[in-house]
């Protein structure tokens, strides 16, 4: 029997250590679920970790709502019997928007772990996405002349829930359904919950592309982004110099002090992520073991 101990130990330490959390992929603008890169993603990741991964569906993309495509996902996310213990989440472009919102928003909800994302818009954008089709094209052009924060637009098409106008502030603060919310921009109303979920990360991932030119500015998936007012396209502010941070709003400075925010900069334009960065960013992120002990990088 004595010598059964260490044997039993043994095969504990190696079944625990080897366990990961399950994740979950939000998907970005112009895609689904079922799209072959974002199947490519999840599969990869979940062979490689070891951890079950699934990509939970929204809505259409372009025009369910962000507010909306939130409710879903958390609704989804609290009655996945597999994430009751808690979870990780693999944010795809507009997919971060949702990942954000549901660590942020979603009423009992399980506890998010780790959070990788991948080309963020974060602090919000200064124009419209690639558009891809003509149909969407054709969208996209009869929504900027009906104007990027009128009600119509807001309430009918997603990427209008964080566009961010440096040039008219007053209009994206009082106007913008979405982003104010999710950053605790506004000034009299600080959700004091929203910071508590969002800096109760183990451990937040932030990846920027460098040669991304569908994020304007691609600093904004590091949360940096234009100074209020400016009409430059060219000067753009770290998040460490933003009032957001400074004034740690949504908890990303006391999240950055505690080492758990890693900044991670990767060739490539607009989620042109190889498998080598893959491996090396974001799956020691989806072992368990991951989430006391990151690596160094």
């Amino acid at each position: 029997m004595a010598k059964l101990i260490p044997f039993t130990l043994a095969l504990f330490l190696a079944f625990t250590s080897a366990y990961s959390l399950p994740f979950v992929v939000f998907h970005g603008v112009s895609h689904n679920c079922n799209s072959k890169s974002v199947q490519r993603i999840t599969n990869l990741l979940s062979n490689w970790s070891g951890s079950e991964g699934q990509c939970i569906e929204t809505g259409d993309s372009w025009l369910v709502p962000i507010k909306q495509q939130t409710e879903i996902a958390c609704e989804k996310v609290k009655n996945i019997s597999e994430l009751s213990h808690g979870y990780n989440i693999v944010g795809i472009s507009q997919g971060n928007i949702i990942s954000r919102a549901v660590i942020e928003f979603c009423e009992g909800a399980p506890q998010v772990n780790n959070y990788i994302s991948l080309a963020g818009p974060h602090a919000g954008i200064g124009a419209f996405p690639y558009c891809g089709s003509r149909k969407i094209c054709n969208l996209v052009h009869y929504f900027l002349k009906l104007g990027v924060y009128s009600k119509y637009v807001q309430e009918n098409f997603a990427p209008a829930g964080y566009i961010k106008d440096p040039t008219v502030i007053n209009q994206y603060m009082k106007r913008c359904k979405f982003l104010p919310r999710l950053n605790n921009e506004y000034k009299d109303q600080k959700n004091d919950v929203y910071k508590k979920r969002f800096a109760s990360l183990q451990n937040l991932v932030l990846i920027k592309f460098e040669d991304d030119e569908v994020l304007i500015p691609n600093e904004t998936a590091w949360f940096g982004y234009f100074s209020d007012g400016s009409r430059s396209r060219k000067k753009v502010l770290p998040v460490q110099e933003k009032t957001l941070y400074k004034e740690d709003w949504i908890g990303l400075q006391s999240l950055d002090e505690a080492g758990r925010v890693k900044y991670i900069n990767v060739s490539g334009g607009h989620l042109d992520v190889s498998n080598i960065d893959m491996k090396k960013y974001i799956v020691p992120y989806l072992v368990r073991s991951a989430s006391r002990y990151p690596p160094s990088i």
